[in-house]
């Protein structure tokens, strides 16, 4: 939201410089992102004086140009002219050297010392585009004026200029989207009054076009007041009117709908202009057409409506989607003579869901939706009907009509001083609580020693609890004036687990890293398509979100896998195709008696394993070396190796299974084409996602280091031919059991299936690594271990061994 330094000062006076005031505003909770300088003509036109010419003659070496010699104010310069219309005794626009102009369809240019055809030339007299006052370039500009020479030409242009604040708003502040709103955060900071445009002069010339209002809905319609101005005359807006437009990003349109756009902008109040002969039988009515009526907006659109949203009709049919868009034919056109002007009150639900229905996102749903001041909507009217009057011409040809047959009431909260003291940190004087909450125009009532009761009036719809009254306190008082104690300490007792959750994240995070994976984070909604679509997937699991902004984010994630696969197809389309990425994140699901909120972890694989090179050709990434990175993070954490089974469920084509006990902690696999070419994924992707909380639960914290053995370390290797159906899982449990302490690794270097093996079986190639941490291990040693494992692979797995 965008608000201009020159109009807060027509609401509070103030001395204090842009900077002081972004610095005053963003600590109190309006956020300044940015400031930029708006002038009605870029650049300023600074460096560009107002000069005479003193003569003028034909340069000697070119037939088209000529010399003259221009009194800038207290200098004479020589300037080597073009323009066919240059003469002596002229008054002109001159760009004197240094000075930056800023054409119209041109980059800006800097002026300098030149010599053109032999001659000096100090400045440039300019023509109306070159100064980007216009299109022209017939000739220079000749004034016709008695100013003196050397004068600013912005003087005589009347420059206006403005420094812009760039406020990031958020949801909550409704009633600081406009530049009254923000005004009024200045009054309690700056401790200045706030004045309001007068509308006493407010005054009904005739009742020759009287309007009849009805309302049908008046809970989404609490509010709607109108009126009727006749003879008005659509035309441009004044130049002061749309330079404040521009400078807020808004394009100029004609005085009417600038006008509209301006209150809306200037005091939050969305109003609305319609042609009022356009409308049939002088009847407005605000109700709910059936769904599925065909009504086109302003763009031209047609829309099918469906049956909730809140429209303004006629006697015939759907003038405009109410606080929302206008529907073509009644809006304000050059013909227009006759208007009837709108200022409501709507109801924010109403407004937020029929801006989403229809992906409408206008400055006057923006507003609504968030929630506008109920008490706003006449002083509104009044001010705008009398700048028509004065910009637009006509007069006021109805009286005001009003319906609002149950006012909004103001909040009251209770509000304790003790609770003040706590949650602030700091005993604030009760009279400066009175003080600060009284220029935030929240009165303090019933007050004793023990708290009082604060009525807020209902513009403030982000306070309504004794919390948000102290919050106000403390975002005026300043939380730079809560100095923090010497001492810490905390009013409550709380378990401090000796795991550091983040320091093990950051650890996992940088053994990703480190392994050539990049961290991503995407966004916790996501589209119901995807649980919709997929079996392994409850769609009645999905959170769906109430105030959706697209369908696109509809729901709450139940897994990272499918946000993860749209960062993986941003990136293939541009080309990049080996991806390694890892994430932390939330999943969400619904259950029968709430919700259920889980951190998991997740590892995508997919390309070439390495760049290609003339060492070797590339080779595309397999299932191992993204159960190595698992078996790297697992052992990170210093967790024992999981229990592994084999599955070919969704979202996989094929997958391990991974438990701890009866536990699963997580599934890593390569992702089934099914899956992927929902997201537009045309390559095989490996993924993992693990239970990042239980992991957390079951790591016992870093991987501790112990002594490297004195002794050496003894391999020796097995062939073993066993069945199909056996895993390696299967083999590796069994021989940490017969090996006992003095086997430290075992390893499968190959795996051979085809002749020479009978149906149904397969030869596994290992390796065992055996070592003693405290003695050499002798022959003997060595051989009753071996002859221990062959005999439990034997035994437990019909093992043969191959000899």
């Amino acid at each position: 939201m965008k608000v201009a330094i020159n109009r807060l000062k027509e609401f509070i006076s103030f001395e204090e410089s842009t900077e002081e005031i972004a610095d005053k505003l963003t600590q109190s909770g309006l956020e300044v992102e940015g400031i930029e300088r708006f002038e009605s003509i870029s650049g300023g036109l600074e460096g560009v004086v107002i000069g005479e010419v003193l003569s003028c003659s034909p340069h000697p070496n070119a037939d088209r140009l000529k010399v003259t010699t221009v009194d800038i104010g207290g200098e004479e310069v020589p300037i080597v002219c073009g323009a066919p219309n240059v003469a002596q005794g002229q008054k002109v626009v001159v760009a004197t050297v240094g000075a930056q102009l800023c054409p119209n369809g041109g980059e800006a240019f800097t002026i300098k010392k030149a010599k053109i055809r032999g001659e000096v030339s100090h400045g440039m007299i300019c023509a109306e585009d070159e100064l980007g006052l216009g299109k022209s370039h017939d000739g220079i500009l000749v004034l016709d004026t008695e100013m003196d020479n050397g004068t600013p030409a912005s003087d005589y242009f009347q420059i206006e200029s403005t420094d812009v604040l760039e406020i990031g708003l958020t949801p909550n502040r409704a009633d600081a989207a406009s530049h009254l709103g923000v005004a009024r955060d200045l009054k309690a900071l700056l401790k200045k009054d706030l004045a309001l445009p007068d509308v006493e002069g407010f005054q009904v010339d005739d009742h020759s076009r009287p309007v009849s209002i009805e309302v049908e809905d008046a809970a989404d319609c609490p509010r709607y007041a109108g009126l009727t101005l006749s003879n008005v005359k659509v035309g441009p807006s004044p130049e002061w009117l749309q330079n404040y437009l521009k400078a807020l990003g808004l394009e100029p349109i004609n005085n009417i709908v600038d006008l509209t756009n301006f209150i809306l902008h200037d005091l939050g109040q969305p109003l609305h202009a319609f042609d009022l002969d356009q409308v049939a039988g002088d009847k407005i009515i605000v109700k709910k057409l059936p769904k599925g009526t065909v009504f086109t907006t302003l763009d031209e659109k047609e829309r099918k409506l469906s049956g909730e949203e809140l429209m303004i009709c006629d006697e015939n049919h759907g003038l405009c989607m109410a606080g929302i868009f206008g529907g073509v034919g009644s809006g304000v056109t050059q013909s227009t003579s006759t208007i009837f002007l709108e200022s409501a009150y709507f109801s924010p639900d109403v407004i937020r869901k029929g801006s989403l229905q229809h992906g409408l996102k206008t400055d006057a749903s923006f507003r609504f939706e968030r929630g506008t001041d109920p008490n706003m909507p006449v002083y509104a009217l009044k001010r705008a009907a009398m700048l028509i009057k004065e910009l637009a011409g006509g007069k006021v040809s109805s009286e005001i009509i009003d319906l609002y047959p149950k006012p909004v009431e103001d909040f009251e909260i209770d509000v304790k001083y003790r609770n003040i003291d706590r949650l602030i940190g700091k005993n604030i004087p009760k009279e400066e609580v009175k003080a600060i909450l009284e220029s935030l125009d929240i009165q303090v009532a019933d007050a004793s020693e023990g708290g009082f009761k604060a009525i807020v009036k209902p513009y403030r719809v982000d306070v309504t609890r004794e919390a948000d009254i102290i919050e106000e306190i403390l975002r005026i008082y300043g939380f730079e004036n809560v100095l923090l104690s010497d001492t810490y300490q905390s009013s409550y007792l709380a378990e401090h687990p000796a795991k550091d959750s983040n320091k093990l994240q950051f650890r996992v995070s940088e053994l990703l890293s480190g392994m050539g994976y990049y961290e991503m984070m995407t966004n916790s909604l996501t589209k119901p398509g995807y649980a919709e679509q997929s079996t392994h997937l409850d769609e009645g699991q999905s959170v769906e979100i109430v105030n959706k902004l697209s369908e696109d984010l509809g729901v709450m994630r139940q897994t990272l896998l499918f946000t993860g696969l749209e960062v993986l197809a941003h990136n293939i389309n541009r080309r990049q195709k080996d991806l390694r990425f890892f994430e932390f994140g939330s999943t969400y699901h619904k259950e029968e008696e709430g919700y259920r909120e889980e951190s998991h972890l997740s590892l995508f694989l997919t390309g070439d394993r390495a760049d290609e090179s003339w060492l070797e050709p590339s080779k595309p990434v397999a299932f191992p070396d993204i159960y190595s990175v698992v078996e790297k993070l697992l052992d990170k954490l210093n967790i024992q190796t999981p229990e592994v089974e084999i599955i070919h469920e969704s979202p996989f084509d094929y997958a391990l299974k991974l438990k701890l006990g009866k536990k699963e902690i997580g599934t890593v696999g390569l992702l089934s084409p099914k899956i992927t070419k929902q997201a537009e994924v045309k390559q095989e992707v490996f993924f993992a996602e693990l239970r990042w909380d239980y992991l957390l639960k079951k790591a016992s914290g870093l991987k501790k280091y112990q002594e490297i053995s004195k002794f050496p370390e003894v391999r020796r290797d097995l062939s073993l031919v066993i069945d199909k159906e056996v895993t390696f899982d299967a083999v590796r449990k069994i021989a940490e059991k017969a090996g006992g302490k003095l086997l430290k690794h075992i390893g499968v270097f190959d795996v051979y299936q085809g002749e020479n093996l009978e149906q149904g079986k397969k030869a596994y190639a290992l390796s065992f690594f055996l070592q003693d941490n405290e003695k050499t291990l002798t022959d003997k040693i060595i051989d009753k271990s071996m002859d221990r494992l062959m005999k439990s692979f034997e035994k437990e797995i019909g093992a043969l061994i191959r000899k």
